[in-house]
């Protein structure tokens, strides 16, 4: 089976979801919206719709409580600040935003250590310190079965701490630059490209280097990937946003917004429901609000003792 998915995710309920300023100042995806109590009871509705659709569909799913104190109005996006890996590793991650860096005291990680142990933990927040930092998964795409995984450089992922990480996990890097249609950077990696067994979209319009796109085209049709190539609009509408996880069966699950799959042309649904099937979720608010979509809001649990 390939090591790419799994079929356990953890998500974080909010206790007060909110749009994040420390944050919108490089999210351009973010939205201030002056109804906060109606902001919080909508992202709510749509966080447990969410969980209830992944878990109709057999995937496990650790829902963690937030608390209201501190304050952490993005912790609706766990796969930020820490990563598991399946040769026992958990990655704790060093955050531009200083209130997401509160998400580290908060009440995961003893989830997660109620849940499975891993024997390393590999803890890179020190780099805030410098001032460079790596977001978690949204900064890294990783290619598990290749171990390569992609990167695009911004205040939010700089070379170094990607250097740290991929030399403790024995990962190839590509990195490269890439800009939305009104030429500003690319805030996270996965908000333009993701990866699962046999599928990767990639907005290759975004990477402004031209050899660097056919790097990383190639490097993705010798991984053995159908790449959908994703357009500058449907960027916007969260389509380089998706997560492939696996049911209780081992079967692909494609997990994507609602937003992301109406930008979707005819071929690409059709390619995509060749190769797993889409699981489509409502989550306006949070897209629009917290600029985030339906891939920040899984943090993928990957651990040798994960059913233990």
């Amino acid at each position: 089976m390939s090591q790419q998915t799994t079929d356990t995710v953890l998500m974080v309920r909010p206790a007060r979801f909110a749009f994040n300023p420390e944050t919108a100042r490089d999210n351009l995806f973010q939205h201030d919206a002056p109804q906060r109590d109606g902001v919080h009871r909508a992202a709510l509705a749509e966080f447990e719709a969410y969980v209830d659709a992944l878990r109709a569909r057999r995937i496990n799913v650790l829902v963690v409580d937030d608390t209201l104190d501190p304050p952490t109005p993005d912790s609706i996006f766990p796969n930020n600040w820490w990563s598991s890996h399946a040769d026992g590793s958990l990655v704790l991650y060093p955050m531009r935003a200083p209130n997401r860096r509160e998400e580290r005291h908060g009440p995961v990680l003893g989830a997660l250590a109620r849940h499975a142990q891993w024997p390393v933990t590999v803890d890179l927040s020190g780099y805030e310190r410098e001032a460079v930092f790596l977001e978690g998964t949204g900064s890294v795409v990783f290619d598990r079965d290749t171990r390569r995984c992609y990167a695009c450089r911004s205040p939010r992922t700089h070379q170094q701490v990607l250097d740290a990480l991929t030399q403790w996990l024995g990962y190839e890097t590509i990195v490269f630059d890439a800009v939305d249609a009104r030429g500003a950077p690319i805030y996270h990696t996965n908000v333009m490209m993701w990866i699962g067994t046999a599928l990767a979209g990639v907005c290759l319009d975004a990477i402004t280097d031209v050899q660097a796109r056919r790097d990383v085209l190639a490097s993705l049709r010798a991984a053995g990937k159908h790449v959908i190539e994703l357009s500058g609009a449907q960027l916007a509408a969260f389509a380089g946003n998706m997560l492939e996880l696996r049911d209780g069966d081992g079967a692909p699950m494609l997990v994507m917004s609602r937003t992301a799959w109406a930008s979707l042309d005819v071929m690409q649904r059709a390619l995509i429901e060749a190769h797993a099937t889409p699981v489509v979720v409502d989550i306006d608010t949070i897209e629009h609000v917290g600029g985030g979509s339906a891939r920040c809001m899984l943090a993928e649990v990957f651990a040798p003792t994960a059913h233990a």
